[in-house]
């Protein structure tokens, strides 16, 4: 009898031991009830520690710390399944795409997350946030034109899509910090040289635009200099003959008389004719 109730205690022990889990540092756990009256809808929010999980209940961790994850056709990242994405502009065009979210968790908010999703954070992540990006990008794409989406446009339409995605997730606490285009859109390489040579063609375009108006404003540069130099010419020209105006109104006889004196040495020309001193010695 003894060792039969030491076996007993011992499966229970065992038993306990096996169904100890532990919320580890960095994350939030959700005990939901898996039978009764109660299934799936009751849950009890647990913090860091180990806690005893009964037969009809089940733990699910949410990382509260930043989560990356990335939508690609390659194998190597995030599923061995493609899960790049698939959208269309405003011609219809199809664009392919692989992207990449980082994102974390508001642990104040984690029975709100659970209570919307049912599902833990990998298939949040694999299914609904998905289906968020899809659907905002579809959304921001269909009003756009290729050019638009593979050109300068991009960067708008990415932020764009990331805008939507943060206002669909933000109120239930998943709390979006990037969205991020990996590699290049694709599109069919006829498309792809096309649009090359228009946006080349635009650019060159700017270009010469660009060089015309360096043109202008040089012309109206050395127009300005041109006038800047005349003025002063013509300021010299007139402050000249304001001062030969000056000059010729205060030239008399009387001053002429005294120039010539003030300017003689006395000595009457030593010459012989009839000629007289150009000085008047009368006066």
């Amino acid at each position: 009898m003894k060792k039969i109730v030491m076996i007993v205690v011992l499966v229970l022990m065992s038993q306990m031991f096996i169904s100890c889990s532990k919320v580890p540092a960095g994350h939030v756990g959700i005990k939901v009830f898996l039978l009764g009256g109660s299934k799936g809808v009751d849950s009890q929010e647990l913090g860091v520690g180990r806690y005893y999980i009964g037969l009809n209940e089940e733990l699910y961790l949410f990382p509260t710390y930043q989560q990356n994850y990335v939508w690609t056709r390659d194998t190597r990242e995030g599923s061995p399944n493609d899960e790049s994405f698939t959208f269309q502009t405003r011609e219809g065009m199809e664009i392919g795409a692989d992207f990449g979210i980082s994102y974390h968790i508001d642990p104040k908010k984690v029975n709100l997350i659970f209570e919307k999703y049912r599902k833990g954070i990998e298939e949040i992540t694999d299914i609904y946030l998905r289906n968020n990006v899809r659907d905002a990008l579809n959304s921001a794409a269909s009003v756009r034109k290729v050019i638009d989406v593979y050109g300068s446009g991009k960067t708008k339409l990415i932020k764009e899509v990331e805008d939507l995605v943060r206002k669909e997730v933000e109120p239930i606490g998943i709390r979006v910090d990037k969205i991020y285009l990996i590699g290049s859109f694709r599109l069919p390489q006829t498309v792809i040289n096309a649009l090359n040579s228009k946006i080349e063609a635009t650019q060159m375009a700017q270009q010469r635009v660009n060089e015309i108006e360096t043109e202008k404003a040089e012309a109206l540069k050395k127009e300005a200099k041109a006038k800047g130099e005349a003025n002063a010419i013509l300021k010299v020209a007139q402050a000249q003959a304001k001062a030969n105006l000056i000059l010729a109104k205060s030239i008399t006889k009387e001053l002429v008389e005294y120039k010539r004196v003030e300017k003689w040495n006395g000595v009457l020309p030593q010459v012989s004719g009839g000629s007289t001193p150009f000085v008047n010695l009368g006066k």
